[in-house]
């Protein structure tokens, strides 16, 4: 997994509320089961119509956004089915962090085991995040892992909150296989111990 230290990005408005992940990444994209080439179907049903021409007025379509890496979302990001193509997706567009008011448990944790940060803030910041993300290609946001704040193009300043576990893990580069090989001077340990007591195995 890619580390995560700090990014300056262009920041994209989407403030509906209740984004679930078939909005994010419909079903019938979920057959592979490799993380690359989900980008493109990214907000498919929104950004594309029955004849597969984009939908100009879609925010990612627009010139501004299509290299954004930061969307600043509205309440309940990531509702419906636990499908983890959805941080897939988001991640082979480009995008590397979602700020919104809440998510959805379960999609808020696929989002650190992929290498994005999902950032929580009050709705009065996120409408602020959301102010400077319509600036269009002037909506340029710095957000900094190391000392949780989040820099607006005016210089404004916004910090959040994030579990130290998942910070250290997102810092570092570490997803679940990466933690285990962390414990593999124990893990080699164990089985040499495990062979030695039970040979006949």
């Amino acid at each position: 997994m890619e580390k995560f230290t700090s990014l300056t990005g262009i920041a994209a408005p989407m403030p509906m509320i209740n984004i679930d992940t078939d909005m994010i990444i419909p079903k019938q994209f979920l057959k592979t089961i490799k993380r690359s080439g989900l980008g493109v179907n990214l907000f498919d049903e929104m950004r594309y119509d029955d004849d597969r021409n984009e939908i100009a007025e879609f925010v990612l379509n627009k010139p501004a956004y299509r290299n954004a890496e930061i969307l600043v979302a509205g309440d309940n990001f990531g509702c419906g089915s636990s499908r983890e193509h959805a941080p897939w997706a988001l991640l082979d567009f480009g995008i590397r962090v979602v700020v919104a008011t809440s998510f959805a448990d379960i999609f808020y944790n696929n989002c650190f085991k992929n290498g994005i940060l999902p950032i929580v803030l009050p709705q009065e910041d996120v409408d602020k995040l959301m102010d400077d993300a319509q600036r269009g290609s002037n909506a340029v946001v710095t957000v900094d892992l190391e000392s949780q704040t989040i820099t607006g193009p005016d210089g404004g300043c916004i910090a959040f909150e994030v579990d130290a576990f998942r910070k250290h893990c997102l810092l570092n580069g570490l997803d679940d296989i990466g933690l285990s090989l962390e414990k593999s001077a124990q893990i080699d340990a164990f089985e040499v111990a495990a062979a030695q007591a039970r040979p006949w195995v």
